[in-house]
């Protein structure tokens, strides 16, 4: 549990709240039980991430529209994965992030989608983007050590194999313990039994699909205080959800929350080649103007100030599985 788990959810006024009263058509009061009663370590209910930052030119457009918005960022991620970036790239993209004291998040690359296996291709989905066999594993244990070695304190997992496999190798000391490992909203729970086994494997924050409801968010909160992360607005292979006037509520229901500033209505970018820079560039920089948004819909609203401190990363004290010696 976080040792900011102690702080109350703030009240936030609802969207036109005032008018519907008026007109008899108020809502029934939230429900104080349905609360989060987590926070992040340190203090702040919720932090902000911008996702989709390919590579260090993207990357730059985002920290330029940032600062010129005014949008704070605790984490920029990235999802082509480790392995499609040079080693001048990376070491460009670390020291970018650390300048700004921001927390960088790579992908563990192979993945199921890319490979020769047709069943992802299937009506079924398959095994999505899990890695398949020992060599797909490896692949991402290399990626992870590559990342780590130059400065990555964030990777970005989509198999619950490869999470168990690099908790393993944080608490062997094979890989820095500081690194925090972040689940993919692709193989993101869906129940609270199954987020809690997330926790238990390794995850540091883990991202679920953004069509969970405030209830399921509420189911979460009672069994876990691992961080969540959310896609206020999903990508359209991700169901293209728009969920900017309950930023509010989600925070209340789901706290330590992950604010993910996606983009519906874009073009898929993964994996990342020159060929894609304008939409690359064009689209990071609308993440961060979506961002924008958000924040003055939650200062309009009265539940802009709880958010944790810029530079903070730590997930607090998680409950996890016992890793063999």
């Amino acid at each position: 549990m976080s040792d900011g788990s102690a702080t109350a959810a703030p009240t936030a006024r609802r969207p036109g709240e005032r008018t519907l009263a008026a007109l008899g058509l108020g809502a029934p009061a939230p429900d104080p039980r349905d609360a989060s009663p987590h926070a992040f370590p340190g203090g702040g209910r919720w932090r902000t991430e911008i996702p989709s930052c390919e590579g260090p030119e993207a990357l730059a457009a985002v920290l330029e529209e940032s600062a010129r918005l005014d949008v704070p960022v605790h984490r920029i991620s990235q999802g082509s994965g480790v392995w499609m970036l040079t080693d001048a790239e990376i070491a460009e993209m670390v020291a970018a992030t650390r300048e700004r004291d921001v927390e960088l998040c790579l992908f563990t690359g192979p993945r199921g989608t890319w490979d020769t296996g047709g069943s992802v291709r299937s009506d079924s989905g398959g095994a999505g983007l899990r890695a398949r066999g020992h060599d797909a594993v490896a692949g991402c244990v290399e990626d992870a050590v590559r990342a780590t070695e130059s400065g990555v304190q964030c990777l970005l997992v989509a198999d619950e194999g490869v999470l168990w496999t690099l908790h393993r190798a944080r608490a062997a000391g094979l890989l820095p313990a500081d690194t925090t490992l972040k689940v993919s909203a692709l193989i993101g729970p869906v129940n609270p039994a199954s987020y809690a086994v997330y926790e238990r494997l390794g995850a540091d924050s883990v991202n679920v699909p953004s069509d969970l409801t405030l209830d399921h968010l509420t189911e979460i909160r009672r069994v876990s205080a691992a961080p969540m992360d959310l896609y206020i607005e999903a990508p359209d292979d991700l169901g293209g959800c728009v969920r900017m006037y309950e930023a509010a509520e989600l925070i209340r229901r789901g706290a330590p929350l992950y604010l993910k500033f996606g983009l519906s209505k874009a073009p898929g970018i993964y994996p990342y080649g020159r060929h894609l820079r304008e939409a690359a560039l064009s689209t990071a920089r609308e993440r961060v103007r979506r961002g924008r948004l958000v924040l003055d819909l939650l200062d309009r609203h009265g539940a802009g100030g709880d958010m944790a401190p810029l530079g903070s990363r730590t997930p607090g004290v998680l409950t996890r599985f016992d890793t063999p010696s």
